[in-house]
C-alpha cells in the first residue's frame, strides 16, 4: 500500500477541509468539513466521499467550526465506525455546532416544503439532530502539546494555534517523518487568545492560506466601532452584526463591553442572539486555561449583554423601534437568527450593518461585501438600503505576514508545501511570496487529487 495525501475539501477553496493520510498501512482523514458558499461546492456536501468511510482509521479535527467538522455526522452515516479527535474544547464546540446544524437543516428543509420555496420534492436535511448525536458518541479527547502514540507506528501531537477556542495545529510522526497540518492559524495579537505556537519541523506541510494574498488593514476597532454607532444612532437606527457564534462573538461582546464600561458609546442596549453563542460562552467560561481573560472579565461582559433566550424574544426586539445593538448568528449569513433581523431591517436606511471577519464565495455576506441591490432570504428578495460596513481587523485568521512568521522557527524546508484552505488567488499569491522569501516550492493541489509521499 503506497502512503498517500487525498485532497477532499478545501483545495481551491476556504471550505470544506478533508485531507486523508494515508500512511504505514492506516487511513487518518484530518478534519471533515463542510463546503459552504457557491452552490456548485454545497452540493458537495450531497454527494459520497471517492473514499470508502468504513475503511478511516481515525478522523483529526483542527478546531470545531464547520468548514472542518461540519461533515462527521455524513461521514458516520456513510459507516465510519472509529474514533474522533480533538482537544477538549474543540469537542465541546464542534458537539454544540454539530446539533445547531442538524436542528438548523431539519428546520430549513420543513420550511422550504411548507413555503414552497424549494426545486426538490420534497426537500431534505443533509443529516439530522439525531444523526448529529450519534457521530458525537465517536468523540475521544486528545491533550495539547503531548505527543500520543494512535497507532503502533503512528503518533501525534497537537498543538495550540490561536484560531478559536481549542483551535491547534496537528503533527503526525510515521514512517520516518513529520506531517504538519496548520488548521486555521490564529493571530498574534487577539483581544481573547494567545498567540499561536510555531512548527518548528514538517517534511511535508499543509498550509492554510485563507488571506494569503493580502494584510489586514491596521485600523483602530474600538474607534471604527465608537463611529458607526454613534453614527446609526444619529439616524435613529440599529447596528447589527452578522457573526460567528465561536469566539468573534465573544470578542465582539467583549470589546462593545469594555467601551461601555470605559463610557466610549452609549448606554443603549445590547443584544446577544444566537443559542450556538450562548452555549459556547458556557464553554468558554469553563476553559479558562485556553484563553487569556479573567473570570471576572467573562462574568462583565456578558452582564453587559441580554442573552435572547427564545425565538420569541427576537421579535420583541425587533418591533421595539428605541436604537439597539444586536450580535447574532451566523457570520456570513448563510442562516440563524440574524435573517429574521435582516428581513425586517435591511431595507431601512437607518439600519447599518457590521460585517467582520472572512465572507466566502456564494454567501449572502459576500454580495453584501460587494454593493449587492438585494438579497434574497428565505425565498424572497430584500432590498438593502441598509448602510453596510466592514472590518477585517477581527478576523481570526493570520494574514500574509502572519503566515509568514507562523514558519519563522522551522528549521529546514519541507519536502513538499501544500497551499490550501485558501481561493486560487490567495494560494497563488502566498506561494509567489514563499518562493520570494523563503526561496520555498509550494505546490497548489486540486480538489480530488491524490500525491504519493
Amino acid at each position: 500500500m503506497k502512503n498517500s495525501i487525498h485532497f477532499l475539501g478545501a483545495s481551491g477553496s476556504v471550505t470544506g477541509s478533508k485531507y486523508l493520510l494515508q500512511i504505514s498501512g492506516k487511513k487518518i482523514l484530518i478534519d471533515c468539513g463542510l463546503f459552504q458558499g457557491l452552490k456548485n461546492l454545497r452540493e458537495l456536501n450531497w454527494e459520497y466521499l471517492p473514499i470508502k468511510a468504513s475503511e478511516i482509521d481515525a478522523v483529526l479535527l483542527t478546531h470545531g467550526h464547520l468548514d472542518h467538522v461540519g461533515y462527521v455526522p455524513r461521514l458516520v452515516k456513510m459507516g465510519y465506525k472509529g474514533p474522533i479527535y480533538g482537544t477538549s474544547p474543540t469537542l465541546e464546540i464542534a458537539g454544540i455546532i454539530l446539533l445547531d446544524s442538524g436542528r438548523i437543516q431539519e428546520e430549513s428543509a420543513e420550511k422550504a416544503n411548507e413555503e414552497g420555496f424549494t426545486k426538490h420534492e420534497p426537500a431534505e436535511a443533509l443529516y439530522t439532530e439525531k444523526e448529529a448525536e450519534a457521530a458525537i458518541e465517536h468523540f475521544q479527547s486528545m491533550p495539547e502539546g503531548d505527543w500520543v502514540d494512535l497507532f503502533d507506528d503512528i503518533k501525534v501531537r497537537f498543538q495550540y494555534n490561536g484560531h478559536i477556542l481549542g483551535a491547534t495545529f496537528i503533527e503526525i510522526e510515521a514512517a520516518g517523518k513529520r506531517f504538519v497540518f496548520s488548521g486555521d492559524i490564529g493571530r498574534k495579537e487577539d483581544y481573547l487568545l494567545r498567540s499561536p505556537k510555531k512548527p518548528v519541523k514538517a517534511d511535508y506541510l499543509f498550509l492554510e492560506t485563507t488571506y494569503g494574498d493580502r494584510l489586514h488593514p491596521n485600523e483602530d476597532i474600538e474607534q471604527m466601532l465608537i463611529d458607526i454607532i454613534s453614527r446609526t444612532i444619529a439616524k435613529g437606527g440599529s447596528l447589527l452584526i452578522p457573526s460567528f457564534a465561536v469566539e468573534r462573538t465573544q470578542t465582539l461582546m467583549f470589546i462593545l463591553s469594555k467601551l461601555k464600561k470605559e463610557n466610549r458609546i452609549p448606554n443603549i442596549p445590547m443584544f446577544m442572539d444566537s443559542p450556538m453563542g450562548d452555549r459556547v460562552l458556557k464553554v468558554f467560561k469553563s476553559n479558562q486555561i485556553w484563553h487569556k481573560r479573567s473570570h471576572q472579565e467573562v462574568d462583565e461582559m456578558i452582564e453587559n449583554f441580554r442573552i435572547v433566550k427564545k425565538y420569541e424574544e427576537t421579535w420583541e426586539i425587533i418591533d421595539n423601534p428605541e436604537s439597539k445593538i444586536v450580535i447574532a448568528g451566523s457570520g456570513m449569513i448563510t442562516g440563524g437568527r440574524i435573517l429574521t433581523y435582516l428581513k425586517q431591517y435591511l431595507d431601512r436606511p437607518e439600519t447599518s450593518v457590521l460585517l467582520v471577519g472572512y465572507q466566502a464565495e456564494g454567501t449572502r455576506g459576500r454580495a453584501l461585501l460587494e454593493g449587492a441591490a438585494e438579497l434574497k432570504i428565505q425565498g424572497k428578495y430584500i432590498p438593502v438600503k441598509a448602510e453596510i460596513f466592514n472590518s477585517q481587523s477581527l478576523s481570526s485568521h493570520a494574514d500574509q505576514m502572519e503566515l509568514l512568521d507562523w514558519l519563522s522557527e522551522m528549521q529546514l524546508q519541507p519536502e513538499k508545501t501544500f497551499l490550501i484552505h485558501g481561493e486560487n488567488l490567495a494560494r497563488d499569491a502566498f506561494r509567489l511570496k514563499l518562493k520570494d522569501t523563503l526561496n520555498w516550492s509550494c505546490e497548489l493541489p486540486e480538489l480530488w487529487s491524490i500525491v504519493e509521499i
